[in-house]
């Protein structure tokens, strides 16, 4: 269910991508396109953001606020009403200036509205995605297959992304969600802030959702500290040397990795269920 067999989109080097997102409003959209624009620009892409949210009031800003802390370049417009004219000039720029992931964030609505199908559509058609990407919230369970289903017909969603898995939902709704578009799922979203998204692993993410732990996702988590380069601490543990400045530094690394509640989630037996006991 959870792998449809279907290749995830991969971004080409060199040249434009356009990723379109699209969903529900309240699914941690806006905030899900700055967090993959961050992803890409720390792997040395030239990555910018377009926002055609011209629906929800404030959404601009949000791109504007999260953006410039990042440092991702951006567009969007206070004047301008037409989410299409926005999307359409805001790809062209970007596109004449070489950058390479260019993400488009659209206007979410509270529920299925047909104005807000009619308005992908048109943004779609205007800005031609190469991948269109559905953000979908985990909290909402069952009903995410009939919400997958019905962004999939009217427009090819190519990717699905899943949000706030970091609260006590466990996104059992993303394979049925899956299964309804036949979209692979590439990331995941476990927090608020701009670090927050991981690679998408079928194996972990179902050793999670039946409170089996993470070995493997803890194991590459301990792995970008890069432990191995401190040599000098590694020197004075054999040496029985080991000071308060040193348990501090080690304190800053388990920080690094995210909230220990995170944590101790990816160990087996340390189930979601078991924290809030």
């Amino acid at each position: 269910l959870i792998d449809p067999g279907v290749k995830a989109y991969q971004p080409v080097k060199g040249r434009p991508n356009v990723i379109m997102f699209v969903g529900l409003q309240g699914s941690g959209k806006t905030t899900t396109c700055t967090k993959l624009a961050y992803h890409y620009l720390k792997k040395n892409w030239k990555a910018c953001l377009v926002c055609a949210d011209t629906f929800r009031a404030g959404a601009y800003d949000q791109i504007k606020q999260n953006a410039t802390k990042a440092r991702i370049p951006f567009y969007g417009s206070y004047t301008e009403s037409d989410p299409v004219v926005i999307a359409q000039d805001g790809v062209d720029t970007f596109k004449k200036e070489g950058y390479e992931i260019i993400i488009v964030d659209t206007s979410g609505r509270h529920k299925q509205e047909e104005s807000l199908f009619e308005e992908m559509l048109q943004v779609s058609n205007a800005v031609q995605p190469d991948n269109i990407i559905f953000v979908m919230d985990a909290t909402i369970g069952q009903a995410c297959e009939a919400q997958a289903r019905a962004f999939k017909e009217r427009v090819n969603v190519g990717s699905i992304i899943i949000t706030k898995l970091d609260g006590h939902a466990k996104g059992g709704g993303a394979l049925s969600a899956v299964a309804a578009t036949q979209s692979p799922c590439i990331f995941i979203g476990t927090g608020e802030h701009i670090e927050d998204l991981e690679p998408f692993k079928t194996k972990p993410f179902i050793s999670k959702l039946l409170g089996m732990g993470d070995l493997e996702g803890l194991i590459d988590k301990v792995n970008e500290l890069n432990l191995d380069d401190n040599e000098e601490l590694l020197e004075k543990i054999k040496h029985g040397k080991f000071t308060l400045r040193d348990m501090y530094e080690q304190f800053q690394n388990i920080m690094k990795m995210g909230p220990f509640s995170q944590i101790l989630q990816m160990i087996p037996g340390f189930s979601q269920d078991f924290m809030s006991k």
